[in-house]
């Protein structure tokens, strides 16, 4: 295929490599962090009731019913409250909204070192300057990193892959730092064990929060997320929003958001199976002779002796137990491991002997 009629900006983007989504009922899928568990009970009812005569119609531009959920579930204003086609499409609209520029000596949008790789690819796009801050020595992130002049600082908390969050007083520190630049949050994994700041809003207006629905809430498949901010970070938002799709969220999407808000029993419960299931396999790699860095997310970040992740990996994958590296310098020696049921982590501690013995 040619790529002739390709822009300058096609030819040059390297765009962002998803985990390997093969199918099929042997496979033991743990590379996307999925949530093993499926959505609540009040989910599937919306979804098997779906009004016919609804889909002919565009949905609510605004998403009112279930922003007003999510502020009452946050105990915020509707006005603080924005949604989207899960948090990537709200990612790429904030630095749309925040941190382009027409000028090439502005500031630099800093991220760190190691985080999400989707960032990289928006600078791309979009043509914004950035800078990658140090991490710590145990892979942390290093918070004074972050320059005060940035021309915009984000970072996902938890981090991704590493698995490690950042306490709330951490952040507001650096709030408290930078009062005239953005700093977007991105809670993707917030609710394995994180420790969300979309309460600072209230009194920073430079923050802004990230949240999925496709984690926590097993709603990958729906794309729905959100984001928490004061109302003029919010209004700029809307305001690119409209600009570019004047409808993202689908009427079913929303009605099954508010659903999901609406059964915090079912959630709390599925989280919780998460986070024990998550306890009871980095101990098993660790007795296995793995470093394993201590999870707030629905995954573990795990290095196994000898340096043989890459072998170990192919060998997984050959036996159809899917799971995330990556061949970098930094990240060579690590496996990025999704937590799934019990049964389905046993098969894969099952796999990791037999393929440590081989």
């Amino acid at each position: 295929m040619s790529d002739q009629f390709w822009s300058d900006l096609v030819q040059r983007l390297t765009p962002y490599v998803p985990g390997e989504q093969r199918s099929g009922d042997s496979i033991i899928k743990l590379n996307t962090n999925e949530n093993p568990y499926p959505p609540s009970p009040k989910v599937l009812e919306v979804l098997a009731s779906a009004d016919a005569d609804a889909l002919r119609r565009y949905p609510d531009p605004e998403s009112v019913e279930l922003r007003q959920a999510l502020a009452q579930y946050h105990t915020l204003d509707q006005s603080q409250v924005f949604v989207g086609n899960g948090s990537d499409e709200i990612l790429a609209l904030a630095f749309m909204a925040f941190f382009t520029t027409k000028f090439n000596a502005s500031p630099a949008l800093q991220y760190p070192q190691l985080s999400y790789s989707f960032y990289p690819v928006y600078c791309d796009l979009l043509d914004i300057p950035s800078k990658l801050t140090a991490l710590n020595q145990d892979f942390s992130i290093d918070m004074d990193a972050f320059e005060n002049n940035a021309g915009g600082i984000v970072f996902p908390n938890p981090n991704a892959p590493t698995s490690l969050a950042q306490p709330a007083s951490s952040i507001e520190t650096l709030l408290q730092r930078v009062p005239d630049t953005v700093v977007l949050v991105d809670e993707a994994y917030i609710d394995f064990g994180g420790e969300s700041v979309i309460s600072l809003v209230h009194k920073y207006p430079n923050l802004l929060v990230s949240q999925t629905f496709s984690k926590s809430r097993s709603m990958a498949g729906m794309r729905l997320g959100a984001a928490f901010a004061n109302p003029s970070l919010i209004e700029a938002l809307m305001r690119v929003k409209n600009s570019f799709n004047s409808y993202p969220v689908d009427a079913v999407a929303q009605r099954a958001g508010v659903a999901s808000l609406n059964d915090e029993t079912y959630y709390l419960r599925t989280t919780k199976k998460i986070i024990q299931t998550r306890t009871t396999t980095s101990a098993a790699l660790k007795q296995r002779g793995f470093s394993v860095l201590d999870s707030s997310a629905n995954f573990v970040f795990a290095s196994p002796p000898n340096n043989t992740a890459a072998r170990l990996f192919e060998y997984l994958n050959a036996r159809g137990v899917l799971v995330r590296y990556w061949s970098s310098d930094l990240l060579k020696n690590w496996l990025r491991i999704s937590i799934g049921t019990d049964a389905q982590m046993q098969e894969l501690l099952s796999a990791i002997d037999e393929g440590m013995s081989t």
